[in-house]
């Protein structure tokens, strides 16, 4: 049985990554339907790409501590998964 990981990410406008540590899972990643905009998400390869408030993503064998995300102030990234 997997060990299940939950993950609330409170953004800011600086990029942070979703775990400060290597922390490698299958993971749903969801930006909160009442979040006040897009969550600014930055790839592997430098690009970003913006998620509107509800929007999430089912994500297999992925590190939390490579994937960056900046935002509105106070709007939330949740990554739940295990």
């Amino acid at each position: 049985m997997n060990t299940i990981i939950q993950r609330k990410i409170v953004l800011t406008a600086d990029w942070q990554p979703l775990s400060a540590t290597r922390l490698i899972g299958s993971f749903d990643i969801s930006a909160l339907p009442t979040n006040n905009g897009n969550a600014i998400f930055r790839a592997d390869d430098g690009s970003e790409v913006s998620w509107c408030a509800g929007e999430w993503h089912a994500f297999k064998s992925i590190n939390l501590a490579e994937i960056f995300v900046k935002g509105t102030p106070g709007d939330v990234v949740t990554a739940v998964g295990g």
